[in-house]
């Protein structure tokens, strides 16, 4: 049994597209996305198309909820990141912000390896942090609280993997805005078919340059525009 999750595609349809090329070749039994299917990006309406038509498992992420609920202006955020949330709520048709009005804070599988947790932010807080290089005992009551084996958390744009006893913890990263120093789009495959989950990240390449110049083509902050192309946020 092998899972894919994906995280923070922020708008980005050439990422997401490409990752589905990718998954049509390293078949999983599901997809799951841990949040914040739009800002940033300049394709917010087709990338949440894309994944209502692929049917996959979706949690709320902060951006989702900044975004659909019109949280964005009172909640003291500014900049390039309010600029792009303001901009999305205008281009996304009633539908599209009613999917993502209905999404879950996180889920959760039973699988051979043990209980899955997954969310965006923390476990009942889509815009909150869990640090994944917090002291390990502070992992360990985590992971006692939600009862899980495999826990997994997006919103820091960087692939990562740690185990701490017998759960072991992911971020996998960002298919529409990586910060890991590298161009891409962040996947991660976890087979759980085994005792102990086995995580192996990977970078999709894609056609970032186009994702780049729609940027500049909807007059959005060419910064963001910049860590499409580099990977690195300055």
């Amino acid at each position: 049994m092998r899972l894919a999750f994906l995280s923070d595609l922020h708008g980005n349809i050439h990422a997401l597209t490409a990752v589905k090329r990718f998954l049509a070749d390293h078949p999983v039994h599901e997809v799951i996305v841990v949040g914040d299917l739009v800002g940033y990006g300049a394709s917010p309406g087709p990338v949440i198309d894309l994944v209502r038509r692929e049917g996959w498992q979706v949690g709320l992420g902060g951006s989702d909820m900044r975004v659909a609920l019109e949280l964005g202006e009172s909640s003291g955020r500014g900049g390039v990141a309010e600029q792009v949330l303001s901009w999305t709520r205008r281009v996304l048709s009633p539908g599209q912000l009613e999917f993502l009005r209905r999404l879950p804070p996180g889920g959760r599988l039973t699988t051979p390896a043990g209980r899955v947790r997954f969310f965006h932010g923390g476990p009942h807080d889509p815009a909150g942090r869990v640090d994944l290089m917090a002291p390990e005992r502070e992992l360990e009551a985590l992971a006692d609280s939600l009862r899980a084996r495999l826990l997994v958390v997006g919103g820091s744009h960087v692939p990562f993997v740690r185990v701490v006893g017998e759960t072991t913890f992911v971020d996998p990263g960002s298919v529409g805005l990586s910060l890991n120093h590298e161009p891409g789009a962040d996947v991660a495959l976890v087979d759980v078919s085994g005792r102990r989950p086995a995580v192996t990240l990977h970078k999709v390449p894609y056609d970032f340059a186009s994702s780049a110049f729609d940027i500049m083509a909807w007059n959005l902050p060419p910064v963001i525009a910049d860590v499409i192309r580099t990977g690195r946020m300055g």
